[in-house]
This record gives C-alpha cells, structure tokens and sequence, in this order.
C-alpha cells in the first residue's frame, strides 16, 4: 500500500490551494503546473540562483519559481520573479537590478490568467 504523504508546511498547503484555484476559475493552467510542482517532494525541486535567471530569462520578463530562489551569481537584468520563498541575498540582487521579488500570491493577483508568465523549473 503506497504511503501518503501530507506536506506540512501550512503556508505551502495555502499557496497551493490557492494556485489550483486560480487555475480553475480563470482557466490558467500555468498555475495548476507551479501547484504540481510545489506538491512534489523536496528532493525533487532543484533551487534556482539568480545568476541562472540571468542566463536564461530575457530583460523584463515575468518569470515563476515553484522553489527557493538562491543568491549565487549575478543579475543583470530587470525581471519580475515570482517564487514560493527567496534568500536575503537573491531578493537584494534582484531589487539591485531594479527588478521586482513576488510572492506566488501576488503574481496570481497581477496576472489571474498567466498571460506572459514563464514557469521556470
């Protein structure tokens, strides 16, 4: 008999909730991918560092993190990054950047139906 597993951070439990259904009442299925992925187990979601995000986002795209975003290398580039949590150090460099550090929530609210929205995994 397979083992369920119940994730027990309540906050993750929220933002997930909240992801499905966005996804359902605006037909959005970018949100229903970032709420799989955030209900993956840890060892399964690989962290993102900045400098990745400057590698391979363009200047002012709006991108999601279903993770951790990580302050290792640099950032260049205005974005608007969305993730579940971030370092101090990765939420400074994007701000330095003149870039803006969101939470999933907010994203949601900017943008209910994920136009223009990359899901970085």
């Amino acid at each position: 008999m397979a083992r369920l597993h119940v994730k027990g951070n309540p906050e993750l439990l929220r933002v997930v909730h909240e992801l499905r259904a966005a996804a359902r009442t605006h037909d959005a299925p970018v949100w229903s991918s970032v709420a799989d992925r955030l209900e993956r187990a840890r060892h399964q979601n690989q962290a993102v560092n900045v400098g990745q995000l400057d590698r391979i986002a363009a200047e002012d795209e709006t991108l999601v993190v279903p993770g951790k975003v990580l302050a290792e290398g640099d950032l260049s580039k205005k974005l608007t990054v969305a993730a579940f949590s971030y370092s101090a150090g990765a939420r400074t460099k994007i701000h330095a950047a003149g870039g803006t550090a969101l939470s999933l929530d907010d994203l949601v609210r900017a943008k209910p139906n994920g136009s223009g929205v990359r899901l970085i995994a």
